[in-house]
């Protein structure tokens, strides 16, 4: 594991404020899946029930090496972020993100370059928080200007975007990001930003140093911009249609009453997930709320992995 440091608490007093949103985190297992070997994010839970808020001292030991944090983006009272992360982890990642750098600092935004275990992290900083649909929708027509791929529109690969989305209902969470100058526990291992020496102390001096985005300076931004087309991804294909058999609705196998509403979805654990001790946060199973026969896991779970961990394996000639 690479050295503990020590943070003061001006230090984490100031990431508090430049990072948390709102005080729903996760954190990373300290310990690898006795089966996959991953390190998987959770949400700390007090004992007798709930999740527990992150608090100061849960900062000061993120920083220190202690604990691997992970953070929400978006606060659902407000719908407005503090932040926008850029995640980029496929084999030409650094030079989409390198080239997303530059063009924001052709529009006086200062992006913070940090590494990570597969690629890169690029961190935008707001003078106080603006609404996350502004945010994507300008970092989304940057990506389309410069041809660089977005995750999630049908693409295997590209960068994603967090926050992941435009809103939240309250009481959703929406996608966690590992928060910065953490150690990630499976290359146990500090990711630092690029252009300051790696010590805490320079990191933070950096930081600081970065220009922050003003409300306003987004409103210019994002003025003069077409209006999007905005086409929900299609869903993959979870079984072939036999006229002679019913359909498989996912519905009349997992208790509705665990799921909960978020957007166009209903939100539950994933059976797959669940019988190989993942998903504590339970919300990796997505089944569209009007088209219930549409369904799949965002952690990557096949649809043979998910009936099957229901006791309903997909008939031979369904299979592709």
């Amino acid at each position: 594991m690479a050295d503990l440091l020590k943070a003061s608490p001006e230090m984490t007093a100031e990431y508090g404020r430049w990072f948390v949103n709102r005080r729903a985190y996760t954190r990373q297992s300290d310990q690898p899946h006795r089966e996959s070997g991953r390190h998987y994010y959770y949400r700390p839970r007090r004992s007798e029930g709930g999740d527990l808020a992150l608090t100061r001292v849960d900062i000061e030991r993120h920083l220190a090496g202690e604990i691997t944090i992970g953070l929400y983006a978006i606060n659902p009272q407000t719908q407005r972020v503090k932040w926008m992360a850029i995640d980029a982890d496929y084999r030409a990642a650094i030079e989409d993100l390198l080239k997303l750098q530059y063009e924001l600092g052709q529009d006086g935004v200062q992006a913070a370059l940090e590494q990570s275990r597969r690629g890169g992290h690029l961190w935008i900083l707001f003078e106080k928080p603006v609404l996350a649909k502004n945010a994507r929708r300008y970092i989304r027509h940057l990506a389309s200007q410069l041809s660089v791929q977005v995750k999630g529109t049908g693409l295997a690969e590209g960068i994603e975007i967090f926050p992941k989305q435009d809103e939240l209902d309250d009481g959703q969470f929406g996608n966690a990001i590992r928060a910065p100058l953490g150690i990630h526990r499976v290359a146990s291992r500090r990711y630092w930003f690029y252009g300051a020496a790696y010590t805490l102390e320079a990191q933070m001096a950096y930081l600081r140093s970065l220009k922050r985005v003003a409300e306003g300076q987004l409103t210019k931004l994002i003025a003069d911009l077409p209006e999007e087309r905005r086409e929900e991804p299609a869903a993959p294909a979870q079984f072939i249609l036999d006229p002679r058999r019913r359909a498989f609705l996912i519905t009349e196998y997992i208790d509705m009453k665990t799921c909960r509403r978020a957007g166009r979805n209903w939100v539950t654990q994933c059976p797959s997930c669940k019988a190989a001790g993942r998903d504590q946060s339970k919300d990796n199973l997505a089944i569209s709320v009007e088209e219930p026969l549409k369904y799949l896991c965002w952690a990557g779970c096949t649809r043979e992995q998910i009936r099957g961990a229901l006791g309903a394996p997909l008939p031979a000639m369904s299979r592709r």
